[in-house]
């Protein structure tokens, strides 16, 4: 027996893309166009080190620290002690804190260092109030509204455990002393 064969032309069959290219040409602006082209600002931050523990005796110099706690901000040097206690359970209060901030710039115009505790408590976006308000400030001088910088050299660490609010004050003249050689006017 014999088998027929028979002859059978396959034609070769084109994929269609037009309708894929379609779709791509105007998925592609449209997605250009939607996306969100995030900015990142870089804050440079200073990390507490480890300094090498030597017996020589070390000048007391100013460590200001500012604890922010959810319904509080305590303005304190870590050698002397709590130098301003604000309550902000309410509404905080800017233009004190500032003023603080910039009678302790007076006194010590070469610190740039400031230390934020944060309580764990504390928003995010509080904590980037707080360290916009101790970068700079604006003050008025013969007239003329003027951005003076306070501390722009910021570290971040964890509060200590909350004191009362009536714990001893200091008053900013308790501070260590350092010559003043033309700071904020």
């Amino acid at each position: 027996m014999k088998f027929k064969r028979s002859k059978v032309l396959h034609e070769t069959v084109e994929l269609n893309i037009t309708a894929f290219l379609n779709l791509m040409v105007i998925l592609v602006p449209f997605l250009l166009i939607t996306a969100v082209f995030s900015r990142l600002t870089v804050l440079e931050l200073t990390l507490p080190g480890l300094d090498a523990a030597g017996g020589e005796e070390q000048k007391i110099d100013l460590e200001l620290q500012l604890l922010i706690y959810p319904d509080a901000l305590e303005i304190r040097d870590a050698n002397v002690g709590r130098v301003r206690y604000f309550d902000t359970s309410e509404k905080t209060d800017w233009s004190a804190i500032v003023d603080v901030l910039v009678e302790i710039k007076r006194r010590y115009p070469e610190e740039t260092a400031i230390s934020l505790l944060l309580d764990s408590a504390v928003p995010y976006k509080r904590l980037i109030e707080v360290m916009d308000r101790v970068r700079s400030a604006e003050i008025v001088n013969v007239g003329t509204l003027e951005e003076v910088e306070l501390f722009p050299a910021i570290s971040i660490g964890e509060a200590p455990a909350r004191a009362a609010a009536d714990e001893n004050t200091i008053s900013l003249d308790a501070l260590p002393v350092k010559e003043n050689e033309g700071g904020v006017q």
